[in-house]
């Protein structure tokens, strides 16, 4: 199990920020298409993931002037990625060491998706329940 089968089933649609964008613009990306985090993009290269974890470290003081921050101040940076051909497993281990919850996709250096610990574990969960329906089906047969 590969990245690319998530890809596969989820699609390649990316929403992404510009670095220069204000955190407010990026806030309203995360909550016009329901999602948690999106990656930086400026040329072609992923600088970073701002987050919604990003946004609540920013606000915790109360400072909501952080609104019309850039984006590059308050993202996460270097983004973690992972690319097509890295194992499922590989990625949900990655995402637990380094306590985060989006990961780029790469491929050739152009980021070609986005995928979430919610896209990772669906997917595993999937498996494991198309594998226990094999085995009961096989025993059933014997």
């Amino acid at each position: 199990m590969t990245i690319t089968a998530i890809l596969r089933g989820k699609g390649h649609d990316i929403v992404a920020a510009a670095p220069d964008d204000p955190v407010r613009k990026a806030v309203a990306l995360l909550a016009e298409h329901r999602i948690g985090a999106v990656p930086v993009v400026e040329g072609g290269d992923v600088l970073g993931v701002f987050s919604e974890r990003d946004l609540v470290y920013c606000l915790r003081a109360g400072d909501t002037d952080v609104l019309d921050r850039p984006v590059r101040d308050v993202m996460t940076a270097p983004a973690v990625t992972v690319s097509p051909a890295d194992p499922v497993m590989g990625a949900l281990s990655l995402m637990t060491r380094r306590r985060i919850r989006h990961l780029p996709v790469l491929e050739n250096g152009r980021m070609i998706g986005l995928v979430s610990i919610g896209d990772l574990v669906k997917y595993r969960i999937e498996r494991v329940e198309a594998d226990a329906a094999a085995m009961r089906d096989y025993i059933q047969q014997a």
